[in-house]
């Protein structure tokens, strides 16, 4: 019988070649070096506003979560890709096997300049923030405007840029899912969910466990991203300004504001399993059949590593599931 999830914290991202796993501040990067071994960074990311009441402040808070979640993925992306930068044979002296949970850095990386990167970062994660505003959010906006001088219902177009924006959204995915590298990427990610599903259904973590678990999870960022057009839909729907230069300032304007509401709906999903939520989480679930795939059973070693530098998932199943010591050894579940 099919155990009741319970929500255990944790959340992740996929990168190039690796899965970045992440319980509370501590996050971990795992990545499949060139030569088959596996490379583990661990470190502390506390984010803006650190111990900040604002950070508690319901529909504030997930704006400032939103900002940290792009500045600390933008960091894994470029660890990662680190690791492919370098000329061949750059990583050879490392044994095939070996593992390496490093607070600093990893081995065989040459000394760069961090301020200089993190100035790169900034900008591209700016530039990555201000394209994807062009496209969906003044892209639909201009389409359907162009449908005005045959409707003039001002409700009706509201709802037909909201669903010309999930057409778009959906229609990126498609797009880029056709390039070899985010194919591999959408494998890791499927990776990334099945692990945590395999631990919050109450199952050992092991390669066999996560292989047959779900790839889909109700607090995947793709679900967040539906849940911010969902809403946008439902605020703009209001906005009632003629000039159309006020229109779409405003409507960059609430992009806070819809992610704040939608990260207060995303996490209520990834606490609860009644038939609403279900219900709610349905459409974003079935986009996730596209930004996730199977992964194989090398990927799924990746993300175990990552999930293992940051959280014990062995306590986790003895508090939450009343699992013995002698289980978890056996892998049993």
């Amino acid at each position: 019988m099919a155990k009741k999830g319970r929500y255990s914290g944790i959340g992740g991202q996929a990168v190039l070649e690796g899965i970045m796993m992440k319980n509370k501040e501590k996050y971990a990067v795992a990545v499949r070096r060139p030569d088959g071994g596996i490379s583990v960074e661990v470190d502390n990311h506390r984010g803006i506003l650190y111990g900040n009441k604002l950070k508690e402040i319901p529909f504030i808070r997930g704006i400032f979560n939103f900002i940290d979640s792009l500045v600390l993925g933008m960091k894994c992306l470029n660890f990662s890709a680190s690791f492919y930068d370098e000329e061949p044979g750059a990583e050879e002296g490392h044994s095939m096997e070996e593992e390496h949970s490093m607070e600093e850095g990893h081995s065989g990386q040459k000394p760069k300049n961090e301020a200089g990167e993190k100035l790169v970062s900034a900008l591209v994660t700016c530039f990555a923030v201000v394209l994807a505003l062009g496209i969906f959010v003044v892209l639909p906006y201009y389409l359907t405007s162009l449908l005005k001088s045959s409707l003039r219902n001002q409700s009706l177009m509201a709802i037909i840029e909201g669903v010309m924006r999930i057409l778009i959204f959906i229609l990126y995915i498609w797009g880029i899912s056709l390039m070899k590298d985010i194919r591999r990427l959408y494998r890791y990610h499927g990776a990334e969910h099945k692990c945590i599903n395999c631990i919050e259904r109450g199952r050992p973590l092991t390669t066999a466990n996560v292989m047959r678990s779900s790839r889909l999870h109700k607090r995947c960022g793709t679900s967040f991203i539906f849940f911010v057009f969902l809403v946008s839909i439902v605020l703009f729907f209001f906005i009632r300004v003629e000039n159309p230069v006020a229109r779409v300032a405003i409507r960059i304007a609430l992009m806070p504001v819809v992610a704040g509401i939608s990260y207060e709906i995303i996490r209520l999903a990834g606490r609860s399993d009644n038939l609403f939520i279900q219900i709610l989480s349905a459409p974003g679930m079935a986009i996730q059949r596209m930004t996730t795939k199977e992964p194989d059973e090398t990927m799924v070693e990746v993300a175990i590593a990552a999930v293992e530098a940051v959280f014990d998932w062995k306590q986790y199943l003895r508090d939450n599931f009343g699992y013995e010591t002698e289980d978890l050894e056996t892998g049993e579940g």
